[in-house]
């Protein structure tokens, strides 16, 4: 894709599945990648990984929660490469999602710690980047999901999280897009990561692709190309969108 080439880049959820794949994918198109992420281990590994295929890539350690340290993340990069183009904002918190009931049950601290990090942390992330963002008319991209539309009986939290992405993302590009600014969000369908493939029943991957106008589930990489796309020059009059990419489980 054009116009990616020694552009530096920040995936702040970068050490797995979706987040992994575009950084990846951003250094194979000659981006500079900083990766973050909770795990600082396996931030390091994907970060290698680049490096080894001859990429240029660091790792950061960060808590998509914590202002301070998300701050750091994008500091990081401002220090080490001398400024910032794209951001894109990936990480959440699935660890209690099971927990992640209606709204009459759902426990108040899994829905002040899905927001926390779905959402405040997405906030941290806009705050952060935006104004190196501005200082090279960068680019945005948010992960959000089919669950802030579709309306699910369950999962209230994720679904207001998801909500709330793409009012931010929506926000921002009417904002700043006359001042260069482009922000965007991506909203996968079912995508087979390396920690779901193996844990996901077959029944229900088999219940899922028929909900698809689509002959199989999603990878990462099916993600990674879109949030590439959006931030190369192919991309560059798209602004304030939500793109779904899951197979058509949504036609919208």
């Amino acid at each position: 894709m054009r116009g990616l080439n020694n552009k530096v880049a920040v995936v702040a959820g970068g050490g797995g599945g979706i987040g992994a794949a575009t950084a990846i994918r951003l250094a194979e198109e000659g981006a500079t990648v900083v990766v973050g992420d909770l795990d600082g281990g396996a931030a390091q590994a994907i970060a290698t990984r680049i490096q080894e295929n001859g990429g240029r890539a660091i790792s950061v350690q960060f808590d998509m929660s914590d202002d301070a340290s998300v701050g750091s993340l994008v500091k990081v990069a401002i220090d080490t490469y001398g400024g910032l183009d794209l951001m894109h904002a990936n990480a959440a918190d699935f660890s209690q999602i099971y927990l992640d009931t209606d709204v009459l049950t759902v426990p108040l601290e899994i829905f002040d710690r899905t927001l926390a990090v779905n959402l405040r942390g997405y906030v941290l992330c806009t705050r952060h980047a935006l104004p190196e963002l501005l200082k090279r008319r960068g680019a945005i991209v948010y992960t959000t999901s089919a669950a802030a539309y579709i309306g699910e009986p369950e999962r209230v939290s994720y679904g207001v999280s998801k909500s709330g992405i793409n009012a931010l993302m929506r926000h921002v590009a009417s904002r700043w897009g006359k001042e260069g600014i482009r922000a965007n969000a991506v909203a996968p369908g079912l995508v087979l990561t390396e920690k779901t493939r193996d844990t996901i029943p077959d029944e229900f991957k088999a219940y899922a692709i028929n909900l698809t106008r689509s002959t199989r589930l999603g990878e990462p990489a099916d993600i990674a190309a879109m949030v590439t796309f959006l931030f190369s020059d192919d991309g560059a009059w798209i602004n304030g969108q939500v793109i779904s990419v899951d197979g058509g489980a949504t036609l919208r």
